[in-house]
């Protein structure tokens, strides 16, 4: 069985929203399927879907994994979106911040082979 990943991020106004999420990933969304959708499609598999939904909106977590958090630690610090946490652990290190509205995204880097898979 071949699965994709498309995660969901409902925020309270898709306009308000983009402008972080531009910031964040360097660039437009690379679908807008409806006027209340944004998409991001990521080389080593997978969406993101930011979506306007002010009832669940700061309700999301998604996980990105990447081959090299310190380098996306420096791209933070230099775009000044706060790192809330940040964790070392013996497979994992994260580093988790917050959309405008309340979202968790958490970039994540195996330690090891931990999740290597997941980052293939």
């Amino acid at each position: 069985m071949t699965i994709n990943a498309l995660a969901g991020i409902a925020v309270k106004d898709l306009a308000a929203a983009l402008p972080w999420y531009e910031r964040l990933l360097d660039r437009s969304p690379d679908a807008r399927p409806m006027s209340e959708v944004a998409e991001w499609k990521f080389d080593g598999g997978g969406w993101i879907q930011v979506f306007e939904d002010p009832q669940r909106a700061g309700r999301s977590s998604v996980t990105l994994v990447e081959r090299d958090l310190d380098e996306r630690l420096s791209d933070l610090d230099a775009k000044t979106i706060e790192i809330r946490n940040a964790t070392d652990a013996d497979s994992v290190r994260t580093a988790i911040v917050d959309d405008p509205d309340g979202n968790q995204l958490v970039f994540a880097q195996s330690v090891g082979n931990a999740i290597e898979s997941s980052s293939s």
